[in-house]
């Protein structure tokens, strides 16, 4: 059969209760140096008996260094304990002034918009009347002021676009100029040419001279005045003295 468990408490026999300690004391003074050969790590074991003995274990026998260490790390993490709950009264603190203070931004908000307004006395009114004067005031100065930047604007690019369109009308013009000389010049060159040149007084195909020649030499008798008065009406004059010449 194998132990039972042992119950947790206070053993009753002085006798009993002296040999247990004495076990258990070497038992957890060998598991305190088998963790600190094992797991390297730092161990101090202090323990005192009902008698009032003292039994003790420090790794490389440094109880001093160990203790002193044991003392900083908890005078820090007092210190990070004290710090954080002086850190947390103060954020409590911080929220409740940002609470109320956003009560009051919410309850003037509905007082500047007409509402809630039973609450206030005669002064409290005056002094919002005042201060909704003033925010009109300037609402208006800012607009107007908006207005006249927004006019200046447009000045300038109604300006612009004017410089522009004049431009592009003399640009316009110009073009029309060196279109209209080649039209100018046209009918002059045609009217020259219709004046330096010869006209006929009659159309060369109604011109007999050749059938007069040849009635001539076959030797036929032509009547000289019909002839003359032939070569007179369908021949210039400059030819007919050629041609009696």
């Amino acid at each position: 059969m194998g132990r039972g468990r042992v119950q947790l408490k206070r053993i009753e026999n002085k006798i009993n209760r002296q040999v247990t300690f004495s076990k258990r004391r070497s038992g957890l003074l060998k598991k305190a140096h088998e963790i600190s050969i094992l797991c390297d790590a730092e161990v101090a074991l202090i323990v005192f008996s009902t008698k009032g003995k003292l039994s003790e274990y420090a790794t490389d026998s440094c109880m001093e260094r160990i203790l002193e260490r044991y003392e900083r790390y908890s005078y820090a993490e007092r210190q990070l304990i004290a710090t954080d709950i002086e850190s947390q009264g103060s954020w409590t603190l911080e929220h409740a002034k940002l609470k109320a203070r956003m009560e009051v931004l919410q309850r003037n908000l509905r007082h500047y918009m007409g509402e809630d307004l039973d609450s206030l006395n005669l002064k409290e009114l005056q002094n919002l009347e005042h201060q909704i004067d003033s925010a009109l005031k300037h609402i208006r100065s800012r607009k107007n002021q908006a207005m006249y930047e927004s006019i200046s604007e447009l000045q300038k690019k109604d300006k612009a676009l004017q410089e522009q369109n004049s431009l592009l009308s003399k640009k316009v013009k110009e073009k029309e100029k060196e279109l209209a000389q080649p039209a100018q010049w046209e009918p002059q060159n045609h009217h020259d040419l219709n004046s330096s040149s010869f006209v006929l007084p009659h159309p060369l195909h109604s011109l007999n001279i050749g059938d007069a020649y040849q009635e001539v030499r076959n030797g036929e008798e032509v009547d000289e005045g019909a002839l003359q008065h032939q070569s007179n009406t369908i021949m210039p004059p400059w030819m007919l003295r050629h041609i009696n010449g």
